[in-house]
């Protein structure tokens, strides 16, 4: 049996997109968010303060992440503890209609 010489394979078959060969960086760096809470040296979040927690909500009622939001983990897992304090005792709703 005789093989066939190993031909170049092409763009398609080695998993590789040649669009994305020569790929650019971003034209500016991204900055890093900061911590709304830090910033304003905020020590505990307060499950009473409505407006701010909306602010931490989607509009579907979700609590955002802190990718999204910038917050640090301490005042993420306040903001969590905060806004499933209200929404037990009424004050935010569970889920947005």
């Amino acid at each position: 049996m005789e093989q066939a010489a190993a031909a170049p394979r092409p763009a398609a078959a080695t998993g590789k997109r040649p669009e994305l060969a020569g790929r650019r960086r971003a034209p500016f760096p991204v900055r890093r968010k900061v911590c709304r809470f830090c910033a304003e040296k905020v020590r505990d979040v307060d499950y009473k303060q409505i407006q701010i927690l909306r602010t931490f909500m989607s509009d579907n009622g979700k609590i955002l992440s802190s990718r999204i939001t910038g917050n640090c983990a301490r005042h993420q897992r306040q903001l969590g503890r905060a806004i499933k304090r209200a929404r037990n005792l009424a004050l935010l709703p569970y889920v947005v209609k």
